[in-house]
C-alpha cells in the first residue's frame, strides 16, 4: 500500500502554495522590492497620500534605479534584464505600498523607457536609457489628452516639419511623472500618421504644470503636458513605429504590470482586515471568531490568490513571448475589478477604522478608482473581450 507523501503546512499567507512556482531569482527581487517598500514608503506614504505629495521622487527613483526596478524587463542599455514574471512581482509589491509608487516605476520603465527600447533608434537609446535605468534621468508618457482618452486616434496634438525639424503643438493630460521628468515620450498626429517624439522637458515651449486637488494617487506626481510650438530636430522623432501600433504596445506592457499590481493593493488591504480581525474584540471575543467576518475573509483570499495565480500566468505567457493583447485586457479587466470588491470589502471588517490613514484600506480603495480607469477604461477591456469573443467590433 503507497505510502502518502507527507502534506506541508497551510500557509495562510500562500494557501495555494503559489510560491512553489517561483524559481530561487524570482523570490530575491520580489524580497529586495518588499524590503525596500517597508523601508522607504511604508513609514511615510500615509503622511504623502495626506499632504498630496510625493517629496524627495528624485531621491526615490534613483533607489529604485539602484535595485534594478526602472525598466527591469528591458535588455542592455543599463537596464536589470529580468523575467516578466520577476517584473511582476516588484508591481506587486510596489503597490502593496501604494499605488503611485507602481505609477512611478510603471510609467517610467513600461512606458517611457520601453518605447525608446523597442522603436527607438541607436542614438536614443545610447542617449537616454542607462540614465533612465539608473534613475538619474525620469521619463514620462504623453498619450492623453483633455478631450481624447480612450480615444487616442483622434489627438489633436499635432507634429509638422519645417525645414529639417520638427514643431510640436498641443496638450496632453493626467501624465504620471510630467513635473519632474527630463525626457517625455509624446505621441503626435503628423501628416504621415500618429508618430512618437522623444522630447527633452527643458526644450523652449515645453512646461508641465502640475494637476493639483485629486482624491486618488495622491502621493504621485500628475501634470499636464504643454507643448507650444516646440521645435524638435529630425532626429527627436522614434524612427521603428508608425500609427497606433506604437503607444498601444506601450499601454499593453503596462497594464501588464497593473495585472500584478492591483494584487498587491488588494493583500495590504486583505493582510489589514485579517490582523483587525484577530485583534478586535466586539460581544466579548475577536470579530474574526464570528462567521460573518470569516466568510468575508475567505472570499477575499480566494479572490486575492486567484488573481496572483492569474497574474502568473500571464507572466509565465509573456516570458514565452505568447502573450497577447485581449489576455492582457483580461488581467486588468479582473483584477483592478477584484482588487476594489476586496479593499471595500476590507473597510467593513475594519469599520470605522477602515476610513483612517492609520490603516492602509481606505488609500488603497480611492487609488485603485484611477487604477480602473487608467490605461484602459473597464468598458474598453470589456470591449477588447467582447471583440475577440465574438469577432464583432463594437467600437464603431
Amino acid at each position: 500500500m503507497p505510502v502518502s507523501p507527507k502534506l506541508p503546512p497551510f500557509d495562510p499567507s500562500d494557501p495555494l502554495g503559489i510560491d512553489d512556482l517561483l524559481e530561487p531569482e524570482d523570490l530575491a527581487v520580489r524580497d529586495t522590492v518588499r524590503r525596500w517598500a517597508a523601508d522607504r514608503v511604508l513609514p511615510h506614504v500615509a503622511e504623502w497620500y495626506e499632504a498630496g505629495e510625493l517629496p524627495g521622487i528624485r531621491e526615490l527613483a534613483k533607489e529604485l534605479g539602484g535595485i534594478g526596478a526602472l525598466g527591469m524587463s528591458l535588455s542592455g542599455y543599463g537596464c536589470a534584464g529580468a523575467s516578466a514574471v520577476q517584473y511582476g512581482l516588484a508591481c506587486l509589491e510596489l503597490e502593496a505600498a501604494d499605488s503611485g509608487i507602481r505609477s512611478l516605476v510603471s510609467v517610467q520603465g513600461s512606458l517611457a523607457m520601453y518605447a525608446i527600447h523597442r522603436f527607438g533608434s541607436e542614438e536614443q537609446k545610447q542617449r537616454w536609457l542607462p540614465p533612465m535605468a539608473s534613475g538619474d534621468v525620469i521619463g514620462c508618457f504623453g498619450l492623453t489628452e483633455p478631450d481624447h482618452g480612450s480615444d487616442p486616434a483622434s489627438m489633436r496634438t499635432y507634429a509638422k516639419r519645417d525645414g529639417g525639424d520638427w514643431v510640436l503643438s498641443g496638450r496632453k493630460m493626467w501624465i504620471t511623472n510630467g513635473s519632474v521628468a527630463s525626457v517625455a515620450v509624446v505621441w503626435a498626429q503628423t501628416e504621415d500618421g500618429i508618430r512618437g517624439f522623444v522630447v527633452p522637458t527643458d526644450a523652449p515651449g515645453f512646461s508641465a504644470p502640475e494637476i493639483k486637488h485629486k482624491w486618488s494617487l495622491r502621493a504621485s506626481v500628475t501634470s499636464e503636458l504643454v507643448l507650444d510650438d516646440v521645435r524638435l530636430p529630425a532626429d527627436a522623432v522614434l524612427p521603428e513605429v508608425r500609427g497606433l501600433r506604437g503607444p498601444l504596445s506601450c499601454l499593453s506592457h503596462a497594464r501588464y504590470g497593473i495585472v500584478w499590481g492591483a494584487m498587491g493593493a488588494a493583500r495590504a488591504c486583505f493582510e489589514a482586515a485579517v490582523d483587525y480581525a484577530r485583534s478586535r474584540e466586539q460581544f466579548g471575543r475577536p470579530i474574526g471568531g464570528f462567521q460573518l467576518t470569516q466568510a468575508k475573509l475567505a472570499d477575499m483570499a480566494v479572490e486575492l490568490h486567484k488573481g496572483i495565480l492569474l497574474a502568473h500566468h500571464l507572466g509565465r505567457r509573456m516570458d514565452a513571448g505568447r502573450l497577447r493583447p485581449e489576455q492582457v485586457s483580461f488581467g486588468k479587466l479582473n483584477n483592478v475589478r477584484e482588487a476594489i470588491d476586496i479593499c471595500r470589502t476590507a473597510r467593513t471588517v475594519l469599520g470605522a477604522n477602515g476610513i483612517s490613514l492609520e490603516y492602509p484600506v481606505m488609500r488603497h480603495a480611492t487609488n485603485l478608482e484611477s487604477v480602473l480607469t487608467y490605461e484602459g477604461t473597464v468598458e474598453m477591456h470589456q470591449l477588447v473581450l467582447g471583440k475577440a469573443l465574438t469577432g464583432l467590433d463594437a467600437f464603431r
